[in-house]
Formats: structure tokens, sequence, C-alpha cells
């Protein structure tokens, strides 16, 4: 997207000498009179990714720029050239998702759409794919421990989606996709503006890809997807300006994904123990606005306010999971700026009520955790975070508390400070420190549970997950005097320890997934460097490098958490003319091995390996740009890199041995796609 730098009109007055005015007479011919022009339009490519300057937590803001070198049909496919944020397949059957940042699960980081916390519990496994990448704007993503003003949960990061804003955007806009699998993407944004008042309507549907086998496992390597969205954002006034300004959204989801043997039939096989499958069934409403009130320049009241609802009918197999999900959450904040302050600090209630249902078709083969499940949360908490510039303004320290007080685990306190030193204009340091928590909410965030024949087993009642993160970074920014190069070099260190942590223990004993608080060392190391360089405003490269250190300590022995490589490489190259009518991508992950699930004590023929090997996949878009369409084609994972027949004993699904849960690289293969928008300006 091109930002607008400078907007002015234009006049062009010419000095009358004074005996020319004063005589009564006719000017002379060559005489300019006064004469408006049009205004004058200077325009700039946006970057892809921008580090701001000023901020003390150092966050990578991921524009539509960047976003157009990918399909980026949804949020989860919106980081293929990113080296900070994974994603990670959770159920290969169904397709679900979560994006990971230090080698940590998904549900440590926070994520937010449009600043709110519209990503949990049921809406976590398939959240993430319910935003198309046509409503995204901007994304953020921090690293560590950061604000504390949305909440407590954020221990590895925080990932906030802003979606387009009504005065802000195309009129229209058009987009439809189809890849070699035949899945077909349907989007279309409106917009309108009548005086203080702007409003966007987007729509966005998925429909079903045909049936592959590549592997001959007889699975279905990718689900049959069928979506519908449909949301609403409202905007009045701005709010930099004193008085009332608002905006308010509306959405509606509605989602069936089916996976499994390919011969699978929902209609008739649910519950089956003939033939396998899953399905999953989800309708979600969701309201929220953010209002505010500015009394003058330094002082502001804010009110953020949303709800959603999710119903969720899934089957997996023999196991029949019915859910539903109610979530409310209400923050207003005061906001001071005065001498070198900008205080915020506010009240905050969130309230959880989950409902989940689990019972088997079918023989239960030693499975004994079948039940009702109710879960209501009721946290009210106050907060406060103040922002202090020292040094004429080359040391920024951020300092954010906040209490929360919840029903059953009582009062909670989560400190964070960060600190950001200007060595030089372009040489910044930050480093911070925090502390985060979370409760679990265990079957919605391990989908994988619920799918495999292990038995699900309780070892005791389950504590808060609690951790500590430190980090600290370096970013150093470069540009010639010619402007023929620039850039930024960034160098990255965090760490997260545990206090204590839930995750299921597959490796005790391979037909059961064990329950505990685990309050011994474990611990994430992440290093990342990162440098990006752009020549003559044309070519654009990045390199990225991830080391992740991620384990916990049994006994005496060190095991690494499965599913991590150690070691990651990204590139990228872009290449634009400057006449900007088509554009080159390309970018290349490699993955370094990573640790799997211990399955010795399965018959030899089901056993796995104890690691991954490396692998690498390439990607690359050709968009080509007329004057008011864009026609956009690519392939991802080009050499056509597969892990074949990832799901044990599929030869027999309802055998104790069958597990979907030892996926490490991609199942689908080579996917080629072809796509076009048609966008139309606002007035």
């Amino acid at each position: 997207m091109r930002s607008l730098l400078l907007i002015t009109p234009l006049f062009l007055i010419n000095i009358v000498p004074v005996e020319a005015q004063t005589n009564g007479g006719t000017p002379p011919a060559d005489t300019l009179k006064p004469k408006t022009l049009s205004e004058v339009v200077v325009e700039s490519q946006r970057p892809g990714v921008i580090l701001s300057d000023t901020k003390s937590i150092k966050t990578e803001q991921i524009t539509q720029t960047e976003l157009r070198k990918a399909a980026c049909c949804d949020l989860a496919g919106c980081f293929e050239t990113q080296t900070t944020v994974q994603p990670q397949t959770t159920n290969v059957i169904t397709n679900s998702k979560e994006l990971r940042i230090l080698g940590l699960s998904g549900v440590y980081n926070q994520i937010l759409i449009d600043g709110f916390p519209m990503i949990q519990g049921l809406t976590y496994t398939y959240g993430i794919s319910s935003i198309p990448g046509t409503l995204v704007d901007n994304i953020y993503v921090a690293k560590g421990a950061n604000s504390v003003l949305q909440g407590f949960e954020s221990m590895s990061g925080q990932i906030n989606v802003e979606t387009k804003d009504p005065d802000q955007t195309e009129r229209l806009l058009l987009n439809t996709y189809i890849n070699n699998f035949q899945e077909k993407h349907v989007n279309a944004n409106y917009a309108f503006k009548k005086g203080k008042w702007s409003n966007l309507t987007a729509f966005h549907s998925v429909q079903p890809a045909k049936k592959i086998d590549r592997d001959k496992d007889n699975f279905l390597d990718l689900p049959q997807l069928t979506r519908y969205m449909l949301s609403n954002k409202w905007k009045y006034g701005n709010e930099k300006e004193k008085g009332w300004s608002s905006r308010v959204g509306i959405r509606f989801l509605k989602e069936n994904r089916i996976g499994g043997q390919i011969d699978f039939d929902p209609r008739r096989d649910k519950g089956s123990t003939s033939v396998y499958g899953q399905s999953v069934s989800i309708d979600q409403p969701e309201m929220w606005t953010k209002t505010n009130y500015r009394l003058n320049e330094k002082q502001n009241l804010v009110l953020f306010a949303s709800t959603f609802h999710q119903q969720q009918s899934s089957y997996f197999g023999t196991v029949k999971y019915a859910a539903r999900q109610t979530n409310l959450y209400g923050n207003i904040q005061y906001e001071l700026s005065y001498a070198q302050h900008d205080l915020k600090t506010g009240l905050s209630y969130r309230r959880l009520n989950l409902r989940e249902d689990i019972s088997f078709t079918g023989a239960p083969v030693g499975r004994t955790y079948a039940g009702n499940y109710r879960r209501l949360e009721n946290i009210p908490g106050v907060f406060a975070e103040n922002t202090m510039r020292f040094a004429g303004d080359k040391i920024t320290w951020m300092l954010g508390v906040r209490g929360d007080q919840h029903n059953q685990f009582g009062f909670q306190f989560t400190p964070r400070t960060l600190v950001k030193y200007d060595i030089r204009p372009k040489t910044i340091v930050r480093a911070n420190v925090g502390t985060g928590w979370r409760t679990v909410n265990l079957f919605s965030e391990n989908i994988g549970l619920l799918v495999s024949s292990r038995n699900i087993v309780f070892a005791q009642a389950l504590d808060p997950e609690k951790a500590l993160n430190m980090g600290i970074n370096l970013t150093q920014k470069f540009e010639t005097k010619d402007k023929n190069l620039s850039g930024y070099l960034s160098v990255d260190y965090y760490r997260t320890d545990f206090q204590n942590q839930i995750f299921p223990d597959y490796d005790t004993d391979p037909t059961k997934a064990i329950i505990q608080n685990f309050r011994g060392i474990s611990r994430s190391n992440g290093f990342q460097t990162e440098l990006n360089a752009k020549f003559y405003q044309r070519v654009e490269w990045k390199a990225g490098y991830n080391f992740l250190d991620v384990y916990r300590v049994i006994g005496d022995r060190k095991q690494l958490l499965p599913f991590n490589p150690r070691h990651k490489f990204l590139t990228s190259v872009s290449y634009k003319p400057l006449t900007s009518q088509f554009q080159f991508d390309m970018n290349l992950h490699w993955y370094g091995e990573q640790r799997l699930p211990n399955t010795r004590s399965n018959p030899v023929e089901l056993q796995r390996p104890d690691f991954s090997r490396p692998y690498s996949t390439l990607n690359a878009q050709f968009t080509y740009s007329f004057s008011k369409i864009e026609v956009y084609a690519g392939c991802e994972n080009i050499f056509d890199f597969r892990q074949l027949q990832p799901i044990i004993s599929w030869q027999n699904p309802f055998s104790p041995y069958f597990d979907t849960s030892s996926v490490w690289g991609p199942t689908r293969g080579r996917e080629a796609y072809l796509g076009i928008r048609f966008k139309l300006e606002q007035n």
C-alpha cells in the first residue's frame, strides 16, 4: 500500500508592480493573476516491516506491503516471510494451527484482534485461521514481557492484529484465490465515508478442496473446509481530536471442517467404528467497541468492551466433543501526559464461561476421561503503566503493574518493566523483564488429546501456569547518503523460566497423556538475529537465524521439548521496479532437526525416530498490477518436500497406538495458487 506523505494546495501569486496597481489601467498581458492549482500528492512505498524508534517495546509492524508478498489467505499464513513467529500445525487431520514465539506453544503469546483478547479457550484452536488476510491492515509483534494494559497472559510475546479502518482503506476490494488442490477463497470489502462516520463491511468465504491422498495412507492430505464470515466495522470521529470518538465491530463466523479417511462421510459416519473421521462445526458471533472521550491534548478516557460466544460440535473418531463458551471483557482506562511522563491506569474485568461435554460413541478402548467439564472465571483487575523519558529522550523507561483477583486462584500480581536507550540516533538497545500467568483450557488448547487413542490421566488438580521472561535486544539501522542502501540489523536474546507449567506428558507411557503441574526446571532460551537491506528502492533482501533451546529437566536429565527446531534459517528477496507494475518475491526456510515423542514401547512397525531430519521449503510469488487489478500467482514448497504418512497406526485408526501428534513437517506438499485483486480507492 502506498502511504500518503503530503497533500497540500499550491498557490502561485505574481507580485504586480505598484504603478500597475495604482494607475487604474489594465494590467499588462504577461501579468499572472492569482490562481489555485490542484493539490500536489507526494507518495512513497510503505516499508514491509517497520521497527519503531520511539516505543520502549521492540515491536515489529508488519504492513500490507509485506503481506502482499505471499498469498496470506488467513492470519495463520501471514508469517511466511517472518523470522519471529512460527506457524505450527496442531492437528494434521483438521489442519488446525497455532502461532509460536520463542519456541513456546501459542498459548503463551497473547493474540489480540484490534486490541481485544478474542482468541481464547475454544477460539484458540481455529481462531487464527478465521481472520482473512484481506481484512488485516497491520500486525504488531512484540517478544517477551510487554505492556500490562491488555492483560496478564503474555509470557513469550504478543501479536496484535489491526484490521482495516473504514476511512483509511479502499472503497471496494474484491479478491479471489484458488490453489491446485481446488480450494477456493472469495473476499469482498466495501467501505464508505459520510461526515464523521465511516463503515467497512467485509465478506469472506472458503469452499472445500478436492479429496487428495498422495501418500496412500487412506487419509485426506488436507481437510474439507467450508467457511463463511461477515463483519461490519463502524468508526466515528478522530480519537486524537477533542470530544467523542468510537469504533464498533461485529462479526459472525460459521465454519465446518471434515477430515479423516478418504471415504468418511459425516452425514453417515459420525462416531463410526468402521470409518475414521473428524468433523468440526463452529458458530461464533462477536462484538466489540472502543470509545474515547478526549478531554484535551493531555487527558483521555477510553472504554474497551467486547464479547463473543462460540458453539462447537465436533467428532474425533469415536470421541464426541460438544462445547460452548461465552466471554466478556471490559477495560476502562485513563490516560494522562505530563512533563516527560505518559501514564495509563484503569480497571478491567474478564468473564469466561466454558462448558465441554465429552462422550464416546463406541468402545472407549481404555479411555476414562468422558464427562462434563465446567469452567467459570470472573477476574476483576486494576492496572497502572507509566512511561518516562530522561536524558533528552535518550532513555525511556516503562514500568507497569497489575493486580487481578481470580475467583478460584485468588489474587495474582503481575509486574513488568522495560528500558530503551538510544546509544546513537540509529542505534537502540532495549531490555525487559516481567512475569505472566494464565489458566489452562486443556482440551481446546490441546486438541490432539482428543484425536489420539491415548487415555487422558489427570494426576492432580491444575494450578495456573506462571513464568518469568527477560530479554535484551539491539537494533542498528543504516542508510547511505544517496539512500540507495538502507535497512537494519537486529539481535535478540530472550529467556523464559516457568515456575509452573502444564503440558501433556506423552513420553512416560505411549498409551497415556499424563496431565499434572510441573514445577521443576522448564526453560526457553531464544536467540535471533536478522538483517534487512533495501537496494536502490527496488530490491529488498532479508536473512534471519533463530536458535531455540527449549527444555525441561527430569531428574538430572535435560529433555528437549518436542517439535521445536533448535536451528531455523530464513532468507527472502523481493524485487519491484520503480514503476511498481510488477513484483517478484521469494523466500527460503530451513528447519533443523526436531525431537519427536518417544515411541519405543510401540510395536516395531509403529515406532518413529527420536529426531526428525532437517528440511527446507522454497516459496515464490509473482504479482502484476494493472490500473485497478492485481494478478498474483505463486507456489509454496516448490521442492515438494513432504513428511510421508505422518499418522502413526494409520492402518488401524481405532487401535490403542493411533496417534496424529507426530507431525514435524509439511504433509500436503507443493501448493500452486492463482489470485486476482480488484480495487477502487475512496474519493
